[in-house]
């Protein structure tokens, strides 16, 4: 079986695109088709949202992924609690089940006549939503009050289970619910803890369930998460995360693994190639060669063989200086993927 090469989700805004219109552009298309109005009808939103997103979805689109993340161009932890914090207004930590859904995949699914045609195939999504966890994390803190992680739980199901799209011209196959703090700021309550609030959240159905991490410290107690079908860890710029997995563990919990293959931490290459003495790198520079990521590849594929489904970038590319650089990396993670 082939591995399916998918990315993170967050990309670079385009060049001259002001991020303070493009958040404010982005939490009034939230509110226009939370009203049942069509974004695109409005001059404002239609520039600063509809078609940046459309844009920046299509330059991923022809990387030539096999799935392929809406394009995450606001902040991911506010997609959600946003939305909390009117919930929180209302005297709630749930968030209502016609509030739960994303004004990108929105809008993709309303245009997926057009980009399938633009594409010459049907849109293989992939929808990434922060979950339960680092939402708490960030709302409420360490202290574990279980009422809350319950609606946060259930609030991230229901972001996920409202962006599953099934289509002729879009499907969702993954759906990845992030937790990048998991294993390095925790939540001071028992792994079955943590594993309930998890099988709850990942509680949905029609799309392959993946769970994101950026460690692998704690990976193996979400081994008991029934609901979850891949685990997801960075690689490349973390290689020893590889360690904190056996394909044994893997199989005897009848799971699968993503790991990452290609570095993202755009801010420590800038760093490195200044040592170098190159003051402004350009994307060639930036991104690494496919030889190089082919080898982390073979690494990964060799340990864990069936069991690894899923590879790609480790992380998202918000932070990256340009669509261009973003665009060029996924390319050739997909290169040296394929060209094995």
């Amino acid at each position: 079986m082939d591995t399916i090469v998918d990315d993170i989700g967050s990309f670079p805004l385009p060049v001259g695109v002001n991020r303070e219109t493009f958040n404010k552009a982005y939490q009034r298309a939230r509110e226009a088709i939370a009203d049942g109005r069509d974004a695109r009808k409005d001059e404002f939103l239609l520039k600063n949202f509809c078609q940046v997103t459309l844009d920046s979805f299509k330059k991923k689109l022809l990387s030539g992924l096999d799935v392929v993340n809406y394009p995450q161009q606001y902040d991911g932890i506010s997609q959600v609690s946003d939305v909390i914090h009117v919930a929180m207004a209302n005297g709630s930590f749930l968030v209502e089940e016609k509030q739960a859904f994303l004004p990108e995949v929105h809008l993709i699914n309303e245009e997926a006549k057009t980009l399938s045609e633009e594409i010459g195939r049907r849109i293989p999504l992939r929808v990434s939503v922060f979950g339960p966890l680092e939402l708490y994390l960030r709302e409420v803190g360490t202290t574990p009050y279980s009422d809350v992680l319950e609606s946060f739980a259930e609030t991230t199901r229901r972001f996920a289970k409202n962006s599953i799209l099934n289509s002729k011209h879009v499907k969702t196959e993954v759906v990845a619910i992030d937790e990048p703090s998991f294993g390095f700021q925790n939540i001071a309550a028992e792994s079955d803890v943590i594993c309930e609030v998890l099988e709850k959240a990942f509680d949905f159905q029609g799309a392959v369930r993946q769970i994101h991490l950026h460690a692998s410290s704690r990976l193996p107690d979400l081994l008991e998460v029934e609901n979850i079908d891949v685990l997801s860890f960075e690689y490349a710029a973390s290689p020893k995360n590889i360690e904190g997995v056996s394909r044994k563990m893997l199989e005897d919990a009848d799971k699968q693994i993503r790991v990452g293959v290609s570095r993202t931490d755009v801010d420590s290459i800038i760093a490195e190639l200044h040592d170098k003495g190159v003051a402004k790198p350009t994307a060639e520079q930036l991104v690494e060669g496919e030889e190089m990521i082919k080898k982390r590849y073979v690494v990964a594929k060799e340990k864990y063989g069936e069991r690894m489904t899923f590879t790609g970038p480790d992380c998202g590319l918000g932070s990256w200086p340009s669509q261009e650089a973003a665009q060029l990396l996924l390319k050739r993670t997909v290169n040296a993927v394929k060209n094995y």
